[in-house]
């Protein structure tokens, strides 16, 4: 499976500009530039936490895509907020458990200056 081309033509990970950088065996990184019409604020500094809870689960199912080769829906995702996401963002996430029917995988979401979030994805393998 060309893992780049599968989340390249996801539609709303296409709209809101999130790019796979990197995926490896378990292992993915990608990043979203923070745009106004993705800010919280007026200013238009800070992403809202749906931007950086999509982003984690985006780069969160690259990472498990890495290994299964299919695309793995999301059956639960749990994050929390850490500091607010000031500028553009970057996940790191790592598979932590393979089962048949179910694989979990840990991301991290940052800033150049700033650890934003941590999740968990819970994604169906099987």
């Amino acid at each position: 499976m060309d893992i780049d081309a599968f989340f390249e033509a996801m539609p709303f990970a296409d709209l809101l500009g999130i790019e796979i950088t990197e995926v490896s065996e378990g292992h993915a990184e990608g990043r979203i530039e923070l745009r106004e019409e993705l800010a919280w604020d007026a200013a238009g500094t800070t992403a809202h936490g749906g931007v950086t809870f999509t982003l984690a689960d985006t780069v969160g199912g690259a990472a498990l895509v890495s290994l299964v080769e299919q695309p793995v829906p999301t059956v639960d995702m749990r994050i929390d907020y850490l500091e607010p996401g000031s500028g553009d963002l970057a996940a790191e996430a790592d598979v932590v458990r393979l089962g048949d029917d179910i694989g979990v995988v840990e991301v991290g979401v940052f800033t150049e200056e700033t650890h934003v979030a941590d999740a968990r994805g819970v994604y169906k393998t099987g």
